[in-house]
């Protein structure tokens, strides 16, 4: 077997086995929650992109208990007292003529607000023998039995009552619950999923028998804590309790298309599997003429419209007072909610993290009763199936595929799958059907990727290999930059601008009398390890060691923007690997380390240059020369660094001292030349006193004020302390007031050495 065909069955068996795991988590044997997670911000996406385009409701609109209703003097903080509630009622039927009003909020406890309660304890106590009293209290009774209003005015109208379920057990059982829709025995032959709820929070038992008709608001919210989905039936000790949407739905369905005149009969519910028969998993429920599509456990994916201009509200507070036109209620289903942030009915969605309660609810209700505008979406059995089937198919293509395909042609082929995916889940949704094509998608893509990696760790041992052949004759650096491509690498000379280093150890023939052999040779070492890797870790090429001198350089043959910058950011981090060496050295009793490290930027030629027994991937030219003599003049100043103009002018992120301005030898145009001192976010107040002292000492020296330049100085050292470098620049403006240069000079330090 050779090893091409021998790879290429690795590659496939292990394709196969990441094909697998996406199939179980396709037949729901497994759970993934990244896929899930990538099934939920496809469906998002589509569901905001569906909910720009779609129509606002005209059936529908929400009666608001907003901050405005809370802050009107008549209503107060929440709850309000039935008897208002009762004239909310009473307003919207026989004013505005509502066909349908149904509230997303409960009534569990008695209103004793009116004082009754308080009123019968004192004709039973101490006013029990004012007949007086007794008699007004019964002619006040009915006004101030506010429950009892409230209960009149939902009895017999279409009035739905809303009320929650509970998962936890110790919320005990508030209030009553409405007759049931369905009972155990209705679903016996369907497979269906319903979670257990183990309390609720209902209504007062007077008005839940008082109501036609309640529904729950209970979404679903899933593990990322979004509403996608309500549940159209809640399961609760073997009956089944329809939601606020559906019960306020089949309120107007019976009043719009009933009989007219005699009580209101409300359309039975049904359900039905996926061939609309009596039996199977459950798909749908029937309701008269309408097939409504649910889940297994009977959720109804909410069809969410653009948010904030799907429905109208109108304030409470506002209809109370009869300001609201009456054409924007009459004939419409009204749902009472709240969007007031203090009564925490505000859930996150795929169109918000805030989003009103009463609105999920309201999306729902105008889709199942006007349809046309916007229809409910729908998962049925044969698109899980469709989902399940194309994941195996492609994954399966993939794995087996992919392994004896070309780079190009693998990637094609995943594009092609992933693809297919989009372009089905995108079809299905407009034609109202939801496909998860995340499934397929993250399966292709990771037996693409793993192809992929085992193709990167073949070429990788290749690279290794192509390194150990030669990384014994170039720079690792060049190696890497050669075996990406090896065939094509050149290395012939090219223009670029770059930035070069040189670093030189100050005394090193010093050093070398005071050590042995193989000391100087640790020593030497020890500082050569030390300031590569810092080059390195930079991003610099080091191009040679000369002695105890390094040159390295940023630019090539990786392109870096940034190469002043990086070659000044190593610099400051050799100047720290200084002070680091210096400890090590004490500690050995060795003498003590300081280099001088010179740079330049400008244009240089680098390229593969040498002879034909050796050659050397280097760089030539002025702004080479320029570093080189840079170097050599860090110990007539005193500075660690120093560098030219260009150098400086790349890198605003830097601080710098101007040293000097001077003439190299071989250079007819003179440099200005500065000390890098640190990075612009460490430099403090006091770095930049002491360099504008400094820099005012330049300046008159420059203009020929010998004593005024020495005075400053004297107050620099005064206040700063005194350094090498101050020393040196007094003893250059004493020579200078020694040996006055003429009226003609230029302030350019002549340099005839290198």
């Amino acid at each position: 077997m050779t090893p091409r065909i021998r790879s290429a069955l690795t590659r496939s068996l292990l394709g196969l086995a990441l094909a697998a795991g996406f199939v179980a988590h396709a037949l729901h044997w497994i759970e993934l929650p990244l896929i899930r997670r990538l099934e939920n911000i496809a469906y998002d996406s589509l569901v905001v992109l569906r909910a720009d385009r779609s129509v606002a409701s005209e059936k529908v609109i929400i009666l608001d208990i907003d901050e405005k209703s809370l802050a009107a003097p008549e209503l107060g903080r929440w709850p309000w007292s039935r008897n208002k509630m009762s004239d909310l009622v009473d307003i919207l039927f026989d004013h505005y003529g509502a066909a349908v009003v149904a509230f997303d909020v409960v009534f569990p406890e008695p209103d004793r607000s009116s004082g009754l309660k308080s009123l019968k304890a004192l004709a039973d106590g101490a006013l029990k023998d004012n007949q007086a009293f007794k008699r007004s209290l019964d002619e006040l009774e009915p006004q101030l039995d506010y429950d009892g209003r409230f209960e009149e005015a939902i009895a017999a109208r279409p009035v739905v009552l809303g009320y929650y379920f509970s998962e936890d057990a110790s919320a005990g059982k508030i209030g009553a619950l409405p007759a049931p829709v369905l009972v155990e025995e209705d679903l016996k032959n369907f497979q269906a999923s319903f979670p257990g709820w183990l309390g609720f929070g209902g209504n007062l038992e007077r008005f839940a028998s008082a109501a036609l008709v309640g529904g729950h608001f209970n979404p679903v919210v899933d593990v990322d804590g979004l509403v996608r989905r309500v549940p159209t039936l809640v399961r609760f000790e073997g009956e089944f309790y329809e939601s606020l949407a559906l019960a306020s739905a089949r309120m107007y369905w019976a009043i719009t298309e009933g009989p007219q005149g005699g009580a209101l009969r409300l359309q039975p519910i049904e359900p039905l599997g996926p061939t609309q028969d009596t039996g199977g998993l459950l798909e749908f429920l029937k309701v008269g003429k309408r097939t409504l599509p649910i889940d297994p456990a009977s959720n109804m994916l909410v069809p969410y419209r653009e948010f904030g201009k799907s429905f109208g509200y109108l304030s409470i507070v506002d209809i109370l007072h009869k300001k609201a036109p009456r054409e924007s209620l009459e004939g419409k289903v009204v749902l009472v909610g709240t969007t007031a942030p203090g009564l925490v009915d505000l859930r996150a969605t795929p169109l918000s993290g805030i989003y009103p309660g009463v609105e999920i609810h309201a999306n729902v209700l105008a889709s199942l009763i006007e349809p046309e505008r916007q229809p409910l979406m729908h998962r049925p059995t044969w698109v899980t199936f469709l989902e399940t089937l194309t994941t195996c198919l492609g994954a399966l293509l993939l794995a087996l595929a992919l392994p004896w395909l070309a780079p190009g042609a693998s990637s094609v082929l995943f594009m092609v799958v992933a693809a297919a995916a989009a372009a089905a889940q995108w079809s299905l949704w407009h034609q109202g059907f939801v496909f998860h094509g995340a499934t397929l998608f993250a399966s292709a893509l990771m037996i693409y990727l793993w192809n992929m990696a085992y193709g990167f760790f073949r070429e990788a041992q290749a690279k290794r290999q192509f390194t150990d052949l030669f990384g014994q004759y170039v720079p690792p650096e060049l190696v890497e930059k050669m075996a990406e491509n090896p065939e094509r690498y050149d290395m012939s000379g090219q223009r670029k601008e770059l930035t070069v280093l040189f670093s030189d150890v100050r005394g090193f023939t010093s050093i070398s009398e005071k050590l042995s052999p193989s000391e100087l040779a640790a020593y030497i070492n020890e500082y050569l390890t030390g300031m590569s890797l810092v080059i390195r870790e930079e991003g610099g090429t080091l191009d040679k060691y000369i002695g105890d001198a390094i040159m390295a350089f940023w630019g090539a043959p990786v392109d870096e923007p940034r190469h002043a910058l990086r070659a000044i950011s190593a610099a400051l981090r050799m100047r720290d690997q200084v002070k680091v060496l210096g400890d090590t050295f004490r500690a050995r009793n060795w003498p003590q380390l300081a280099i001088g490290v010179g740079l330049s930027t400008g244009d240089m030629t680098v390229g593969d240059m040498g002879s034909r027994v050796r050659k050397a991937y280097t760089v030539m030219g002025d702004a080479v020369n320029l570093g080189s003599r840079l170097e050599g003049l860090t110990k007539q100043y005193g500075a660690f660094c120093l560098v030219p103009t260009p150098t400086k002018d790349a890198c605003p992120e830097v601080v710098f001292r101007e040293m000097d301005k001077v003439r190299v030898k071989g250079k007819l145009e003179p440099v200005t030349i500065y000390e890098p001192v640190c990075f612009v976010e460490n430099a403090s107040d006091l770095t930049y006193k002491e360099l504008k002292h400094w820099q005012e000492s330049l300046a008159l020296m420059r203009n020929q004020q010998w004593d005024a330049a020495l005075d400053s100085l004297t107050q620099l050292a005064a206040i700063y302390g005194n350094e090498y470098r101050t020393d040196l620049l007094r003893e250059k403006i004493e020579q200078l007031k020694a040996n006055p240069p003429g009226a003609d000079w230029d302030g350019v330090t002549n340099f005839q050495t290198k």
